[in-house]
């Protein structure tokens, strides 16, 4: 189906919402998977996959360790992209804007749902630090699961984040390479901007 500029709702989210919906419809295989991109201190570019864990006031939520790679360079430059593409459906999605992190109690609140062993995984873990071995790691879960039998506590450097977008582009694939490609843009009086880009 065409993107059609006449028939695209003012609000990207809701075509965001639309578009993730389908893809698990269809068969998407973790279709909360995006891959993030952030840049250090230098202007060096890194990017890793995420899991997008829900919308909030129309900011794309994800969590991880403050400490990581990520987190240090979320510290330097909170600018930020992220990129879903569901082959099934042909659609991608990207995101750039603005990362600011969540509050502790949204944090712990998401964190409590998480399955105990990830809750473990996530204590023992200095992510993106080098190891002594794998088998270190793997006592240090050990250790923590004997200490903590019922609740796992929140890790301290362990937490949510919020990108507000500053612009989405959406992309549909068609035939001969004329895709579909509508980017909405932040304007400053809250409005979007809706700009057909070539394929």
């Amino acid at each position: 189906m065409p993107l059609l500029d006449s028939e695209m709702p003012a609000d990207p989210i809701a075509l965001f919402d639309e578009w993730f919906r389908e893809a698990a419809a269809a068969g998407a295989r973790q279709e909360e998977a995006a891959t993030l991109a952030t840049a250090d201190a230098e202007g060096a570019p890194s990017a890793r996959m995420v899991l997008f864990k829900g919308l909030e006031d129309g900011a794309f939520l994800f969590y991880s360790n403050y400490a990581s790679l990520k987190g240090r360079d979320l510290v330097h430059d909170r600018r930020a992209a992220l990129v879903f593409y569901w082959f099934v459906t042909h659609h991608q999605v990207r995101v750039a804007g603005a990362v600011r992190r969540l509050g502790r109690a949204a944090s712990e609140q998401y964190f409590a749902t998480r399955p105990r062993g990830a809750q473990l995984s996530a204590l023992a873990s200095r992510q993106s630090k080098i190891l002594r071995s794998r088998q270190a790691l793997e006592e240090r879960v050990s250790e923590l699961a004997e200490r903590y039998p019922d609740d796992v506590p929140l890790p301290r450097e362990w937490g949510g984040y919020a990108l507000r977008p500053r612009w989405i582009e959406f992309w549909e694939s068609r035939e001969d390479r004329l895709h579909d490609r509508l980017r909405y843009v932040l304007r400053s009086n809250g409005a979007w901007r809706i700009e057909r880009l070539a394929p």
